[in-house]
């Protein structure tokens, strides 16, 4: 592990030489991730993207990409496009990026079960805002805003996540 590797610990998320208390999926830490489990996976994962909300924030990276109206996200399992970036119209289950709470206003994207991914693994595993301090999140981790910006200005594409069971 090195000081640039986002390192998931039982006291919140390790980055740069801070530490950031997070919040993790209702399901807890799980191995043996499945698809509405509500659990955080265990294991090494890599930053593959960061998504912003331009009419709420500036752009926090240069490779930070914009969230549009029509961006969703495919949790349907049973489709090729399940687990990936889609636009609406998008007749199948998936998740709204561009949401009316702040949870989504910037995200960044982990490999989880993703470029290939595999039906009932498991779909998105974000880094995003928190609901607030200690509130569960489906599956992936979460932060107090200016906090998850100042890891966003700070990861690149690459930046590994290590989630281990204590």
């Amino acid at each position: 592990m090195t000081p640039y590797d986002l390192v998931l610990t039982p006291t919140g998320l390790r980055f740069c030489g801070r530490k950031f208390p997070c919040t993790i999926g209702r399901g807890d830490l799980q191995v043996d991730k499945r698809e509405g489990d509500g659990a955080t996976p265990v294991g090494l994962h890599q930053i593959t993207g960061l998504l912003y909300r331009p009419d709420r924030m500036a752009r926090p990276s240069p490779w930070a990409l914009p969230i549009g109206k029509d961006d969703l996200w495919s949790d349907a399992s049973g489709d090729a496009a399940y687990n990936q970036w889609v636009q609406a119209p998008y007749p199948h289950s998936h998740e709204n990026l561009r949401r009316g709470d702040p949870l989504y206003d910037l995200i960044m994207l982990t490999d989880w079960n993703w470029p290939d991914a595999q039906p009932g693994r498991g779909s998105a595993i974000f880094l995003h805002q928190y609901r607030r301090p200690g509130f569960p999140t489906e599956g992936c981790i979460a932060f107090r805003r200016d906090h998850l910006r100042w890891i966003a200005t700070r990861a690149i594409p690459g930046t590994r996540l290590i989630v281990q069971k204590s």
